[in-house]
Parts: structure tokens; sequence; C-alpha cells
């Protein structure tokens, strides 16, 4: 059964706990833990981190700059579709025959509607 520890022996702990702690802070604010041997061994790896972290940051807003441009795009589709369907029905409309009749009644020309069905020369 252990014994228990006196007041002074608690508080003396936690005052060395938080000097140590501050120590640890000190040596990373400081830059005294770039010196430290395990980070002068792992610097390749740390390099080949940045590096991976950096290219997937690049992937991912490019992806997203070409999202953006496939939106756009899909956009302006829609818009030259229902242009062309509007065109393509206002050139029905006025390629009927009533409308060409008219139009040349208008205009008081010569032309005639035919009156004999068209037949082929051979």
């Amino acid at each position: 059964m252990p014994l228990p520890m006196r007041k002074e022996e608690t508080m003396s702990d936690n005052k060395e706990r938080r000097a140590a702690r501050r120590a640890v802070w000190k040596e990373i604010v400081g830059g005294d833990i770039l010196a430290t041997d395990f980070i002068r061994r792992q610097t390749r790896l740390i390099v080949l981190v940045v590096v991976l972290v950096l290219f997937y940051i690049h992937n991912r807003y490019a992806c997203q700059q070409q999202l953006i441009e496939i939106d756009r795009l899909k956009k302006e589709l829609m818009d030259i579709r229902y242009d062309a369907l509007t065109r393509g029905s206002e050139l029905m409309e006025r390629s009927r025959q009533s409308r060409i009749e008219e139009y040349i009644t208008h205009r008081e020309s010569d032309l005639q509607t035919a009156t004999h069905p068209p037949y082929l020369i051979e």
C-alpha cells in the first residue's frame, strides 16, 4: 500500500512539471528543437512529408478550379442549347408554306403556289 504524499511533495512535483513544460516550449519557440539528433536524422522524411502535403494542397486547389470551370461551361452550354432551340423554332415558323405565301402576297410578287405536283425527269 503506497504511502500518502505530503502537500509539499505534490507542490514541488507540480512546480517541476511546469518548469519542464516551460523548457519544452522554450525549445520549440527558440528553435532548439531543430538541433536535436532525432530531427537531424529525420530531416529527409520531414522534407518528403512537407513536399507531399504541398502537392496534395495544389492538386485539391487545381481540382476545385476545374470543377468551377466545368460548372461554368455547363451553364454556357445550356444557354447555347436554348438559343439554338429558339432559333430553330423561329426558322420552322418562317419556313412554313402558309407564312411564305403570306410573305409573297404582301410583297406583291408574281409567284404563285404550284397547282400540279412536281415530277421527276429521267
